[in-house]
């Protein structure tokens, strides 16, 4: 099926937050192949740094192969890639036992035109960030939309959406940073797929939770409802989160739908 001649632009950024002396986040991508992803490592010394970069290297290896003709669904394609960076992950920590129990996040994009799929494993995140300028009139005030589309793999928001808890009592959880699903950790996982058809001016976010633990989703929305260029609105994510203390790294990707 033809799809839409949309283009993409992106800019990222990862910080050390104010709090950790190592940085465990990672990202990548390739705009040639339509492949955007995130990564939040964990494990003891530097294995979670270990983990992250393994995780998004052998997803854009394996994204970033696959041919103009290839009859494969996306769908697919990502899952195939999230295994194989599964399996290389569980490998390495089964060999080395200085990489024993590291593991990551994911959360990544893999375009098609203006189809948009959305994969993620973890608690990483990612918005898509909707101006609903063009079908008001002109005169109209400016308006934007931020939803999350993916959804966390953590104990508490599992726990928000069997109704056994509320979202502010997650937030104020002492196990709010327990996973419940993560690359490496199990010889198999699969990731969680959503697809999406890409609109010019859309923007998605793909972040670590660095981010999303220090800003509120309005806060979020408010800083990407300004116009700024891509770069400078990672860096104003970045620091805002930092004001608000800082306490892990913070990875934001954006990646914005170009007509």
């Amino acid at each position: 099926m033809a799809t839409a001649p949309v283009r993409y632009a992106v800019a990222g950024a990862t910080d050390l937050g104010r709090k950790r002396s190592g940085n465990e986040d990672a990202f990548g991508f390739s705009t040639e192949h339509g492949v955007y992803v995130v990564c939040d490592g964990m494990g003891g010394a530097a294995a979670g740094e270990v983990a992250s970069a393994l995780a998004v290297d052998e997803v854009l290896r394996q994204l970033s192969s696959r041919s103009a003709d290839q009859a494969q669904p996306m769908q697919t394609l990502v899952e195939e890639a999230v295994r194989a960076a599964n399996c290389a992950i569980f490998s390495s920590a089964e060999s080395d036992s200085n990489l024993t129990g590291m593991g990551t996040t994911l959360v990544g994009l893999l375009t098609e035109g203006s189809r948009v799929l959305v994969f993620n494993v973890g608690d990483s995140r990612c918005y898509h960030m909707r101006n609903l300028s063009a079908k008001q009139n002109q005169t109209s005030p400016e308006q934007a939309r931020l939803q999350q589309i993916s959804l966390d793999h953590s104990l508490v928001q599992e726990q928000v959406r069997q109704g056994r808890m509320t979202n502010a009592e997650a937030v104020r959880s002492p196990l709010r940073s327990v996973i419940t699903r993560a690359l490496g950790t199990q010889s198999v996982v699969e990731p969680d797929l959503f697809e999406l058809e890409a609109e010019p001016g859309d923007i998605f976010l793909l972040c670590s939770d660095g981010l999303t633990n220090e800003l509120s989703d309005p806060m979020i929305e408010s800083i990407l409802a300004t116009d700024l260029p891509l770069d400078n609105l990672c860096a104003s994510l970045i620091a805002a989160a930092n004001q608000a203390g800082g306490r892990d790294n913070i990875t934001c990707l954006l990646v914005r739908a170009v007509g």
